[in-house]
């Protein structure tokens, strides 16, 4: 599930044992250094690629897991 992937790319990268779904990135100390170790792992480890400005109009795990998942589809012929 996307957003189990997503959570785990947070949790690491923010340094965090637990996020909830609806927790805000920026809440959770997230900054743009952050921010880009974030989209590379997305690229890595979903082979996605996620544009900087849809982190900031997704700041939570649901919203960017939905926002992933739309581009998956989206991709699928």
């Amino acid at each position: 599930m996307t957003a189990d992937s997503v959570r785990a790319i947070w949790c690491r990268e923010l340094q965090r044992d637990e996020i909830a779904v609806d927790d805000d990135f920026f809440a959770l100390g997230g900054q743009s250094v952050i921010m880009v170790n974030i989209q590379g792992a997305f690229m890595e480890e979903l082979g996605v690629e996620v544009p900087m400005d849809q982190m900031f109009l997704n700041p939570t795990v649901a919203s960017i897991s939905a926002y992933i998942e739309s581009q998956n589809k989206a991709a699928t012929p």
